[in-house]
């Protein structure tokens, strides 16, 4: 059986696949289909389902391309791994930018996980985003937090994470408070200033619609009214966590991010980002999501993913090894 895709831009999908055969060889032998660059349409040539995904998978893209939208080639290599999955209806889901205020910069999720994770957050009063660095955790969080902010859905962005470095005890250490907390807060500054211009950064953090402190700071507060993201969430105790899911007040949405495979406390003391994700599945809330960031879902460096699979072999090896004693 074989079918056919009318191109919307030849030359632009033709780019994107036709000249780097290793993306088009990688949906071919993912979908066990034959695909053909002719003219001004693509060629599909395999059996009933699988050229129904590859039909699916490449329309949807085309419609995105349809709409002005050049859809970027790292999403689309990306999205290749979810093929297995069954997922390349998902596709169009992906390529659609969420709706923005005009003051931020627009975003693109680069994946499935990343448009399930936008998704959620925008249903959910409370999201968990979960994996390893460089998958957009934060920095979808922070989008999805300034955006509310913008468009008045929210009062005010409350933004935390566990100061480990300085054991969370930083009246002992010397400086302003902004000077303590600043190098800890520093990657949270970075996706507020990715999102939107440096001037309206400054001035909702001078106004107090913007609040970044550490989770110490946090204890004895009610948040009504406000979108909170918890960031690095995998270094905070169980008591630690539990403080902060009981401030979430009235009308507020909470996202929570970290990787369990990155825990920098004690080797005795229980991860508070752990302990909460296996007790609060368990309620099956709808009100509660979750999303599990996978090595796949990387989009720094290629090498990054390299890297990030290399520890989790080891890791992985190390729990073996100990199973066996």
């Amino acid at each position: 059986m074989e079918k056919r895709l009318v191109l919307s831009d030849p030359a632009y999908l033709g780019n994107v696949f036709y000249n780097r055969k290793d993306t088009l060889k990688k949906v071919e032998k993912k979908l066990n289909v034959f695909i053909v660059f002719r003219g001004g349409e693509v060629l599909i040539k395999g059996s009933d389902k699988n050229i129904q995904l590859a039909y699916n998978y490449l329309k949807n893209i085309n419609d995105m391309v349809d709409k002005g939208i050049l859809v970027e080639e790292n999403a689309i290599d990306s999205l290749i791994s979810e093929l297995d999955n069954g997922n390349a209806l998902n596709a169009k889901a992906v390529f659609n930018p969420p709706k923005t205020h005009s003051k931020i910069k627009a975003i693109l999720p680069k994946n499935v996980n990343q448009a399930k994770y936008l998704e959620l957050i925008e249903k959910n009063t409370m999201t968990f985003g979960i994996g390893p660095a460089g998958t957009g955790k934060t920095y979808l969080a922070v989008f999805a937090a300034i955006n509310a902010l913008l468009e008045k859905r929210v009062k005010r962005i409350i933004l935390t994470r566990p100061a480990v470095e300085a054991g969370e005890k930083l009246g002992f250490l010397p400086g302003t408070l902004y000077e303590k907390i600043d190098p800890y807060m520093k990657p949270l500054y970075d996706a507020i200033y990715d999102c939107i211009e440096t001037e309206l950064a400054l001035k909702l953090i001078d106004q107090g619609k913007i609040e970044i402190e550490p989770l110490a700071y946090m204890r004895g507060r009610t948040l009504n009214n406000a979108f909170i993201i918890l960031d690095e969430a995998q270094n905070t105790t169980v008591s630690q966590m539990k403080m902060f899911l009981t401030r979430t007040g009235f009308d507020s949405k909470v996202v929570i991010t970290g990787d369990i495979t990155q825990i920098d406390l004690p080797y005795n003391i229980k991860s508070g980002l752990a302990d909460a994700v296996s007790l609060l599945r368990k309620l099956n809330l709808d009100s509660i999501g979750f999303v599990d960031f996978k090595k796949e879902d990387v989009l720094r460096n290629p090498i990054v993913s390299k890297i990030v699979e290399a520890y989790e072999k080891r890791d992985k090896d190390n729990q073996e090894s100990k199973n066996t004693y």
